[in-house]
C-alpha cells in the first residue's frame, strides 16, 4: 500500500504543521511527518484522525501499489508555468468528502458562469450548517423533486435565499430545506 497523506494535505496547501493542528487530538508536525514517510506505521486510528482532519474518507489516504495515478506535473503562478522540485499526486475531484454526502451536477446549457459540459462536484451539509456556506453557490431540494441552485446570500432556522446565477432573476426563497450541496470543485473541459 502507498501513503497519499503527503499529496492530499499538499492539496490542500497545508503543512505538516497545519495537519498536526487539525488532528483531535492535535498532535506534532515530526508525528504527521513520520506517518507521511512510513517510519511510523499508519494504523487505523491513524488513519481515522488524519481522515477527519484533512475532510476525506479514511481509504483515500493509502491507495494499493498497482493503481493507476495522475501525476501533477507542473505549477502556473504568476511568473507562469514552472517544474515541480519533487513529483506530486493529483487528488481526483470526487476523492474530495467523503463518499455518501457528495454529488455531482452536470451543466447541459450555459448558465451564469458555468458553461455547458461542466460538472460541479457538491459536498452535502445539513440546514444547521448553512451559514458556512453564505456566499457559495449551492444544490437545494425543493417539493415535487425539483431542485433550487444559487448564490446562498442569507439563512435563518428553517429558511434559505438564493441569487440564481443567470442575471436579472428574482431571488428565491426556500423554507425547510432538507439538506443543502455547497460547490466544491468545477471540472470544466476544454
Amino acid at each position: 500500500m502507498i501513503n497519499r497523506i503527503r499529496d492530499i494535505r499538499r492539496q490542500k496547501g497545508w503543512t505538516l504543521a497545519d495537519l498536526a493542528a487539525a488532528c483531535a487530538p492535535p498532535t506534532t508536525a515530526q508525528t504527521i511527518g513520520r506517518l507521511e514517510t512510513g517510519t511510523r506505521n499508519l494504523s487505523l486510528k491513524w488513519m481515522e484522525r488524519i481522515a477527519a482532519a484533512l475532510d476525506v474518507d479514511p481509504q483515500m489516504l493509502v491507495r494499493s501499489e498497482g493503481e493507476q495515478t495522475v501525476a501533477i506535473v507542473a505549477m502556473l503562478d504568476e511568473d507562469g508555468p514552472h517544474a515541480l522540485e519533487t513529483p506530486r499526486e493529483a487528488v481526483q475531484p470526487g476523492d474530495l468528502g467523503t463518499a455518501d454526502t457528495r454529488m455531482v451536477m452536470q451543466v447541459s446549457a450555459s448558465t451564469g458562469a458555468y458553461r455547458a459540459g461542466d460538472q460541479l462536484w457538491l459536498q452535502q451539509i445539513t440546514p444547521e450548517e448553512a451559514h458556512r456556506a453564505i456566499n457559495r453557490d449551492v444544490l437545494v431540494p425543493r417539493r415535487a423533486g425539483r431542485f433550487a441552485f444559487g448564490r446562498l446570500v442569507d439563512s435563518e432556522p428553517g429558511r434559505i435565499a438564493l441569487l440564481p446565477p443567470e442575471p436579472g432573476r428574482k431571488q428565491l426563497i426556500v423554507e425547510d430545506p432538507a439538506w443543502l450541496a455547497v460547490a466544491q470543485t468545477l471540472v470544466r473541459p476544454l
